[in-house]
């Protein structure tokens, strides 16, 4: 499975990390994907998606 949110679309981030010297090396951020369960068109799917975008559903969704 790969690391990307099946609702926004966010993936993995690159970037460094500075050590006290400053050197660059480089790294990577995943996306905090988690398993939910959400009801789509009347059926209940499981989804990958990041904690952010199912707190925004949720939020939406009052």
């Amino acid at each position: 499975m790969s690391r990307v949110c099946q609702i926004t679309g966010v993936g993995r981030r690159s970037g460094n990390n500075r050590s006290h010297s400053n050197i660059a090396t480089r790294r990577v951020w995943n996306a905090n994907l988690q398993k939910y369960k959400v009801n789509i068109n009347g059926k209940m799917v499981t989804v990958r998606m990041t904690a952010r975008a199912h707190r925004a559903l949720v939020k939406n969704a009052k």
